[in-house]
């Protein structure tokens, strides 16, 4: 018994499609899985469309969706941190909104200060997605629109500082403030994010006139030199001609109050002698008057004491030298 040629043919046909016929299904199946499973990573959260519409926001781990393109999944980093630069930027970012072009950045660090003086400006956010059905479907564009705040934000705020506020002392205030407005204003248009920081990075005076700027500076700081060495000698000079002068008052009131106690001694040593001498003044006068010679001759060295009726006095002298 032979086969012919279309008797091959015939079999061939429908050996393949029986093949079909089983393999159909397992592609079905598998299309099928493959459209329902889905993982959400570590750093991230996914929000779920059914027909378009949001129905829920899931957390990392395997997930189930509806097949065939019923369910929709948006995966967003929510627990990274992500960043905008404004007068700048670094080569290599992922991310298309963290800076813009070179003519755009020119525009964006060239600023007006409160006193009228140009001043160029560079500054970072960085900030994370807090809200994901916020941020995907409130606002339309919400990286550039957060650009845009940002932006209106810092020149405000740079719009009401001098020059040598925003280029020195006032850069910690300036962030401060900036973060606190940008952050009402991302929650006032709900863009679902969390500002974490704004940093001001390269903050100089236009390229013609810094060197008149450091000029300006370096006079600045010579004179705050020059007032901090004065300060210093005034502190080491005044104290201790305060603490001499103090020593002086003190020692002419200790001598003041000496002097005036010795003269209240005497007054009283005066008085009580008087009151004695009123009492018997005869005697007190015949005391007086020992008292004083007591202390008198002695200082008077040899001494030779005659009476009235002494005729001559060679007989009393000691002649030798001895």
């Amino acid at each position: 018994m032979s086969f012919g040629k279309e008797d091959f043919d015939i079999r061939n046909v429908q050996f393949n499609a029986a093949y079909l016929l089983w393999a159909l299904p397992i592609i079905v199946l598998l299309f099928i899985a493959y459209t329902s499973i889905y993982t959400i990573q570590a750093e991230s959260q996914g929000v779920v469309l059914r027909f378009g519409k949001y129905t829920q926001t899931v957390d990392p781990g395997l997930r189930f969706k509806l097949p065939f393109g019923i369910d929709q999944v948006f995966v967003v980093p929510v627990r990274r941190q992500l960043k905008q630069e404004f007068g700048f930027g670094t080569s290599g970012a992922t991310n298309q909104m963290q800076y813009s072009s070179d003519s755009e950045q020119e525009q964006e660090r060239s600023m007006v200060t409160g006193d009228l003086n140009a001043a160029t400006v560079e500054w970072i956010i960085q900030f994370r997605i807090q809200d994901p059905q916020l941020y995907l479907f409130k606002v339309r564009e919400p990286g550039d629109t957060l650009r845009d705040i940002s932006e209106s934000v810092m020149r405000t705020v740079v719009g009401d500082r001098t020059v040598d506020e925003v280029i020195t002392i006032g850069r910690q205030e300036i962030e401060t403030e900036a973060l606190e407005k940008l952050q009402s204003l991302v929650n006032k248009y709900e863009l679902g994010l969390s500002i974490d920081q704004v940093q001001l990075k390269n903050v100089n005076p236009p390229i013609p006139v810094q060197p008149s700027f450091n000029e300006v500076n370096q006079a600045q700081q010579e004179r705050e030199q020059m007032i901090n060495i004065a300060n210093g000698e005034y502190n080491k000079v005044v104290p201790r001609a305060s603490g001499e002068a103090e020593q002086k008052i003190q020692a002419a009131e200790g001598y003041a109050l000496k002097r005036v106690n010795e003269a209240e001694g005497d007054v009283s040593r005066f008085n009580a002698v008087f009151t004695e001498y009123l009492k018997a003044p005869e005697v007190t006068k015949q005391r007086i008057y020992i008292e004083t010679m007591r202390d008198v001759v002695p200082s008077l060295g040899k001494k030779i004491i005659l009476d009235d009726g002494a005729s001559q006095i060679l007989p009393l002298l000691q002649l030798s030298p001895n």
